[in-house]
């Protein structure tokens, strides 16, 4: 079993990774870990907690960074509604988050399980920055980073250039790429291609149980978005739970070794390239995912989340 935290902005993209691990018996889930993101960090904890509720998990919550090191934070609510959960979190959940920060927590399984720990981030990346800034031993201890973040070979979503987790803190993710953890990253240029189908959401409003009723219903927030904004697409693609997946199986995708760099200048903010002029050009930083077999992934992210949903 995989030691695994997840680190999220929930956000409808990381409820549906929160189910695919909470449903996975391969990961053993030590908590999560919430920052902003795409809605304050006050709607991510509180989400994370009612998703792990209806999911029956009861995995501790962790609060973390409120906004980026630098930059400021507005909220369009376009794809996620401006709760997060696409103004479904009508309620509070029945238990609190933790009396731990999040970056403490983060230091202190790193410290505990040292290359056991898988670190699996589906947000903007202040909290593991804010931890290695804190610790810096933690670098040379972590196992794994999986982070879904970047547009290597591809448009980005949140400009030109940029993934919306990386622009949205590009300074954090800067100083992470150059830590020399060892990083997966789980971009859109494979992303965009594992896509959830209106047919699916569908079949979770009849299996009518609480949870699948939820899901489906701020999932199709979701969908309602991806039909508006990117209509060649037949479906709405499921980011943050391909990074889970490929932390438990990484044949998943095929990765290529590179020096990936975070463009701060602003005319091109956010940028993930590799860095063609770095000194030591024999040493990638990161495998950069390029390609995925989507369907293999798609079929196992509905059945294990299918599981979930019956609990």
């Amino acid at each position: 079993m995989r030691k695994l935290i997840l680190d999220v902005d929930t956000g409808i993209d990381d409820a549906l990774a929160i189910a695919y691990a909470a449903a996975s018996p391969e990961i053993e889930f030590l908590g999560v870990t919430t920052t902003y993101g795409m809605a304050p960090v006050d709607c991510s904890v509180r989400n994370t907690l009612l998703v792990l509720e209806h999911l029956k998990c009861d995995v501790p919550v962790f609060r973390g960074a409120e906004a980026p090191l630098v930059r400021t934070r507005q909220y369009s609510g376009t794809f996620h509604g401006t709760d997060g959960l696409g103004n479904t979190a009508v309620r509070e959940p029945e238990r609190a988050a933790a009396d731990m920060h999040a970056v403490d927590f983060i230091i202190a399984q790193a410290r505990e399980h040292g290359r056991e720990l898988t670190l699996v981030t589906t947000a903007p990346l202040t909290n593991l920055a804010l931890a290695i800034r804190k610790a810096p031993d933690i670098v040379g201890r972590i196992g794994r980073v999986v982070t879904m973040g970047g547009a290597v070979a591809t448009p980005g979503n949140a400009s030109k250039f940029a993934e919306a987790n990386i622009i949205i803190d590009p300074h954090a993710a800067d100083l992470v790429f150059a830590s020399e953890l060892p990083i997966t990253l789980v971009g859109l240029d494979v992303t965009r291609k594992t896509l959830l189908r209106q047919e699916e959401v569908e079949r979770w409003r009849e299996m009518n149980t609480p949870c699948s009723l939820l899901f489906a219903e701020f999932t199709e927030f979701y969908m309602q978005a991806y039909r508006k904004y990117h209509p060649y697409l037949k479906g709405c693609a499921l980011h943050d739970p391909l990074a889970v997946g490929v932390a438990v199986h990484p044949e998943l995708v095929h990765t290529i070794p590179m020096h990936i760099k975070v463009d701060l200048e602003e005319d091109a903010l956010g940028r993930t390239t590799e860095d063609l002029h770095r000194e030591s050009p024999d040493k990638p930083n990161t495998r950069v995912c390029m390609t995925v077999d989507a369907e293999r992934f798609v079929s196992r992210f509905l059945s294990r989340v299918d599981q979930a949903f019956s609990r």
